[in-house]
């Protein structure tokens, strides 16, 4: 079909057959059928409208793996995705506690891709961007949600699972998840009703602008915050809208690539650096960078994670200040941590995101981030145009933001 077109099977009793993108080897996807399970009573059955391409789904096309999670069996792909509920089970009341919409079928409705235990040391502090059975979608061995549809799965709870359960606020947690399939916890907030003002599109485009958000959570990011982000790729460029949203009175940003540092620019960088991805030029372009800041680096974002970009990234930022590694560009660095250490500059790790969906929705409602222009090439899903989509996203060039349109 052509753009914006979807592909779809039906059965012999004429019922649509589900279609996933599926990761079958080394460059290898293919549309095939993705069954699911009947609808249970906490279930919704979500038909996704709109799915980009992450680094990391190329990774996993590229190389079978990314970092250290590797595909062994075939695999639905994609993660950051919206879509419309068709239907609801029986059980499933509101989107939220507390909500007083109840969530229909017709609802545009925006996912957060991870479900975790509730359980851990992790979960309960908070962190459960950290638990270490997190089940995140297109991460092996969960499948993805590049299909027709998808079903999010609400099962059983415990009366108290721990010791944060609030019994009186109504609210209860999840203790048994079934990770084959496509999660969510309906009485969680892992499913969002997408504001009227907020395109599907935009909806999809919330969960890179999470990992910027979040990376400015970690950093502490405020109008007094001079901020420097190494990578003008989708990440370095969501963090810095995130920044601008949280403040930053002034923000640089270098990339290696001239029509990346262009769009970094048009989007609100204050200032822009092109540099080598030479390690000799480490020292001059330091100078280049604090040239172009005109005062002191209190935070800088390494969305790459090469050596050279954290070797900068270490040497430019002021004596007291922090760099946050956000990018996973290389799985081990040599960098200069000694003289870092020296001048007190502290090293923030950053990994996905948590409770970020509210505050992204909240950013995009009201305008105070317009993530539509990342979203540069845009596909239907068909075979070809899937292929197509992936080579697009991997080629770079003028690619920001890959969407798939179903």
């Amino acid at each position: 079909m052509g753009k914006g077109g979807m592909s779809q099977g039906e059965k012999e009793d004429g019922e649509e057959v589900n279609m996933a993108a599926w990761l079958l080897g080394v460059n290898t996807l293919k549309i095939q059928p993705f069954e699911l399970p009947s609808l249970g009573p906490y279930d919704v059955l979500v038909r996704m409208k709109a799915v980009g391409i992450c680094g990391s789904d190329v990774h996993y096309l590229k190389t079978l793996r990314c970092a250290d999670f590797v595909v062994k069996e075939p695999m639905v792909i994609g993660h950051e995705c919206a879509g419309v509920i068709e239907k609801v089970g029986s059980e499933v009341k509101t989107l939220v506690p507390g909500d007083r919409v109840a969530l229909v079928p017709g609802d545009r409705v925006d996912l957060e891709p991870g479900i975790s235990c509730w359980r851990c040391d992790h979960c309960k502090g908070g962190r459960y961007n950290l638990c270490p059975e997190m089940k995140f979608f297109a991460t092996p061995p969960v499948h993805g949600s590049l299909a027709n549809q998808c079903i999010g799965l609400l099962l059983q709870y415990d009366l108290c699972p721990c010791e944060f359960c609030c019994i009186n606020s109504g609210v209860t947690l999840p203790v048994l998840l079934k990770t084959y399939w496509l999660l969510w916890c309906i009485l969680q907030t892992y499913v969002f009703k997408l504001p009227d003002n907020v395109s599907l599109e935009e909806g999809a485009m919330c969960e890179p602008l999470s990992v910027g958000v979040h990376a400015c959570r970690r950093a502490n990011i405020g109008p007094e915050t001079n901020v420097l982000i190494m990578g003008a790729g989708p990440i370095g460029l969501v963090t810095m809208l995130g920044a601008r949203a949280f403040g930053a009175p002034r923000i640089v940003i270098v990339d290696v690539d001239d029509y990346r540092l262009s769009v970094a620019k048009e989007l609100g960088a204050d200032n822009i650096v092109k540099v080598s991805t030479n390690l000799q030029d480490i020292a001059e372009e330091v100078e280049k960078i604090d040239k172009a800041m005109g005062t002191g680096i209190d935070v800088s974002f390494d969305c790459a994670g090469f050596n050279k970009t954290m070797s900068t990234a270490l040497s430019a930022t002021r004596a007291g200040g922090k760099v946050c590694l956000v990018g996973m560009g290389h799985h081990e660095m040599t960098v200069p941590l000694t003289p870092a250490a020296a001048r007190e500059v502290d090293v923030v790790g950053v990994f996905r995101y948590k409770n970020t969906w509210p505050l992204c929705l909240e950013f995009l409602r009201s305008g105070k981030i317009d993530i539509k222009p990342l979203v540069t090439h845009r596909f239907g899903f068909s075979q070809k145009e899937v292929e197509e989509a992936f080579e697009t996203s991997a080629r770079g060039g003028t690619a920001i933001k890959v969407m798939f349109n179903l």
